[in-house]
């Protein structure tokens, strides 16, 4: 019996929905990131990923900004589902991440098992959210006077997302999640030196139930991509989690011109993308709306009705 031939992967971008080439048609090669491979100075040839250009962050700030309104308005009941949906089919395919996350961060098969344990897990914990978040940074305000006061979440709007270099899946999630949890839309700029799994992510996402355009990914160099788009006018925040000292500091300058918000990145040291993540990040990309009623005049009881 003869040998096969491998068939090798092909990976895409995945933007609005469906998964084009970079417009720019050039790749670049990934290889594995094992101490060996860094000790010889080049490790093992993983797969050519798209380098995107300026114009497919353009065409990714688009289909964002077209998925906004119905994904925003959806219930958050609803986005729950939805989400949830995404964790069960990222263990359908979870040897597949082990082995991508393994090659991509120089983990043994058991500590990459771990990451992507975490991971799923870590989009569970967030579709667990999204009904849960309003009652926890919204409400009904005092106030002196006959009137109702009522502050509830909305969300920012498109969110650009430059993901952490070093946590190639877990460190992915934990970025991604909170923005469309909450209703916002993303663009993602995938880890410049393991794209893989955040490009493998597409391919969960077009499959599940999460309409087009609410996540789009993209690969190639980080600060190429994220120029456009922190100077981009419809982008109207950004997360630096994945920006160095000396490009985050670049892209607040340029988010300024359309002040969006801005999450800084914590120095890479400092982040644990395993411990509990709070609620900072989805609060980071909600804005508050507060709306005041008069009560009516005061009965004979003293009740507003």
């Amino acid at each position: 019996m003869s040998e096969r031939l491998s068939v090798f992967k092909t990976y895409k971008l995945y933007v609005g929905g469906k998964f084009p080439r970079s417009e720019s048609g050039r790749v670049y090669e990934v290889t594995t990131r094992t101490s060996a491979a860094a000790a010889a100075g080049k490790g093992k040839w993983l797969a050519n990923a798209p380098l995107s250009s300026r114009k497919d962050a353009r065409d990714a700030v688009v289909a964002a900004r077209k998925a906004f309104g119905g994904w925003s308005g959806a219930t958050a009941y609803n986005r729950g589902q939805i989400l949830y949906r995404v964790a069960e089919m990222l263990e359908g395919r979870r040897d597949q991440y082990v082995a991508e996350v393994a090659d991509a961060e120089g983990l043994s098969k058991s500590k990459a098992a771990a990451q992507v344990d975490a991971a799923i897990d870590r989009w569970v914990w967030y579709a667990g959210w999204t009904d849960k978040i309003a009652q926890v940074v919204g409400g009904g305000n005092p106030v002196a006077g006959p009137f109702f006061n009522l502050s509830s979440p909305e969300p920012t709007g498109v969110v650009a997302v430059l993901a952490p270099q070093e946590s190639s899946f877990l460190g992915l999630v934990s970025v991604i999640a909170p923005v469309v949890a909450t209703g916002n839309t993303a663009v993602v700029i995938a880890s410049e030196k393991s794209p893989l799994p955040a490009l493998s992510l597409g391919e969960v996402l077009a499959t599940s139930d999460l309409p087009g355009g609410v996540v789009n990914v993209l690969s190639g160099r980080t600060a190429e991509i994220a120029t456009p788009l922190a100077a981009h006018q419809d982008v109207n925040a950004i997360d630096l989690a994945g920006a160095d000292e000396t490009l985050a500091k670049e892209l607040e300058i340029a988010a300024a011109d359309n002040l969006k918000r801005v999450l800084r990145p914590q120095p890479v040291d400092d982040v644990d993308w395993s411990a509990t993540p709070g609620t900072d990040r989805m609060t980071a990309f909600l804005e508050t709306k507060t709306v005041w009623h008069p009560t009516g005049a005061l009965g004979a009881s003293g009740s507003s009705y």
